[in-house]
Formats: C-alpha cells, sequence, structure tokens
C-alpha cells in the first residue's frame, strides 16, 4: 500500500468529521470564563486534550468493535480492523499514542494550575477506552450517552473554564448542558442508524434497548434542546448568546428529517450535519458570550 493511501486511510479511521464535539467544548467553555481573563497556552493545551481524547477513543472503538466483529457488515463509514484495511494491533497502539497526547497536554495543565487534572484526565481515558474496550465494555450497555453527555458536555466545558479561571463556576455548567446535548445527539443518531446491525452482533446500546421510535424522539429533544439552553442562557446571562438562535431552523430541519422519515442511508447525512449544527451553534454561542459578559 503507498503512503498516500495509507495516510488517507489513518485520517478516515480517525473520523474528522466528529472532530466538532471535542472543538466545541473548548471554545465555549473558555468563551464562558473569559470575563476571568485569557491564557491562550492554556487554551491550546485543554484543546489538544480534547482532540487528542476524540481520536483516541474513535481508533479504540474502531479496534475493539473490529476484533468483536460488530462493525463487519454496517451501514455507515467503513472502519479500518472491521474492514481488514490496517492490522489491529496498530490501530490499538495508535489510539494508545492519542491517549498519550492526551495525557502529556493534561499532565502540562495540571502542573500550571491544579493537580486534580490529572484525576480527571485518567478518568476521561479509562472513559474512552472502556466504551467498547474490555471484557463488558458499557457501550454494549446502552450507556455511552451518558459518558459523552458527561465528558464532551459538563466535563470538557467545565474543564476548559476551569483551566482559564481556576474556579467552578453556573454559567459553564449550564453551558455544558447544551454542548453534551449535541455531542450525545451525535451517538444517539449514530447508533439510530446502526440499530439493526447492533441487535444482530448483541451491541445492546441505548438505541437497541429503547426502540427505533423512541430513539428518534430522543435525538429531537437533544438536537432542539441544546439550541433551546443556549437561547435560555442568552435571556439570564447576555442577550449576545441569542446569536446562537441562528441555527434553530436548522436543528428542527434535523429533528423532522430523524423523527419523520430518515432511513439508514439518510443517516449519514445527518449524522454529518449534526456534526456541523454542534460546530456553528457552539461557535455562535461563543462569540456571544465574549461579546456579551
Amino acid at each position: 500500500m503507498k503512503a498516500e493511501q495509507t495516510i488517507r486511510l489513518w485520517v478516515e479511521g480517525a473520523r474528522p468529521k466528529t472532530i466538532p464535539a471535542a472543538i466545541v467544548p473548548v471554545l465555549v467553555g473558555t468563551a464562558a470564563s473569559i470575563d476571568s481573563g485569557f491564557i491562550f497556552y492554556r487554551f491550546l493545551l485543554a484543546l489538544l486534550v480534547s482532540i487528542a481524547l476524540q481520536i483516541g477513543v474513535n481508533y479504540a472503538n474502531d479496534y475493539s468493535d473490529g476484533i468483536r466483529g460488530t462493525d463487519e457488515d454496517r451501514v455507515g463509514p467503513r472502519r479500518l480492523v472491521g474492514s481488514k484495511l490496517i492490522p489491529a494491533w496498530k490501530v490499538k497502539w495508535v489510539s494508545f499514542a492519542s491517549f498519550f497526547v492526551a495525557a502529556i497536554a493534561g499532565l502540562i495543565l495540571a502542573l500550571a494550575i491544579n493537580f486534580w487534572i490529572v484525576a480527571i484526565g485518567i478518568a476521561a481515558i479509562i472513559a474512552a477506552w472502556f466504551y467498547t474496550g474490555g471484557s463488558s465494555p458499557y457501550g454494549y450497555l446502552g450507556f455511552g450517552e451518558v459518558s459523552v453527555f458527561v465528558f464532551f458536555g459538563l466535563v470538557a466545558t467545565v474543564g476548559s473554564a476551569f483551566v482559564q479561571s481556576e474556579k467552578i463556576e453556573l454559567l459553564p455548567i449550564l453551558s455544558g448542558i447544551g454542548v453534551g446535548s449535541l455531542a450525545t445527539g451525535l451517538l444517539v443518531v449514530n447508533n439510530l442508524r446502526d440499530i439493526g446491525t447492533d441487535q444482530e452482533v448483541g451491541k445492546k446500546t441505548l438505541a437497541v434497548r429503547i426502540g427505533e421510535q423512541k430513539t428518534r424522539l430522543l435525538y429531537a429533544f437533544l438536537v432542539i434542546g441544546a439550541v433551546g439552553v443556549y437561547a435560555l442562557i442568552g435571556l439570564i446571562y447576555c442577550y449576545p448568546a441569542l446569536i446562537s438562535l441562528i441555527a434553530c431552523p436548522i436543528a428542527l430541519k434535523l429533528a423532522y428529517q430523524v423523527y419523520a422519515k430518515a432511513d439508514s442511508t439518510d443517516l449519514i447525512k445527518v449524522l454529518e450535519m449534526t456534526a456541523k449544527i454542534h460546530l456553528f451553534s457552539g461557535f455562535l454561542f461563543a462569540l456571544g458570550l465574549m461579546v456579551g459578559i
């Protein structure tokens, strides 16, 4: 295999379309603490931690699902191990390398701010690996959405604010609810798309457990609810944050598509659009916070 093809496969395996889920909480958390000042290197390190964790969990998921055979027959984008494109051991060690990058960046932040950051980082890495790894992965038991909401919503947003302000405040916590809702929506629509194949291999995601129709309703609630949370925060804390309502028509359209008619093929496009609205609405919300606080 040519080097160019290999690089393309590794980039594909990193699932770049999921990266917004790592960028948004850092933008929003930093904006939510802007009144305490802005330290650029801490922002960059927090961003590196978040992106490295996202890429790490993507490779770890690829590896763990691949060796279990749960990715051999799927509707969505191909996987490195499941499609036998890259040896499983290489994917595993690249996931470890991503977690190592996140750990080093987190350690630098901990040395500069508070050593408790290390404990949070360790918890995030453990959660990332055991999502589909280990003998009893919690992602196979229907708890993946809870983990995404906590770590790519609350923890990432509040943590990004903390590395700037060095204190826990209400605004980043409330903002993390909106961020976490859209991040969770990404996983919900992904699992909705895979509900048929997951049932066949015994992967009991939340979508499999509650059924297709309730999963569609959950997605609609999360996407519309996220924009609603941003708007509510704008009304309470700073009116400029209401600019995030520009994303409302897109959220309503996606919610309708998923709830009313989207099939497995359509859901691939919906997943891409969910990542885009996550980034778009998060950017607008962060911009509003920076202007208004």
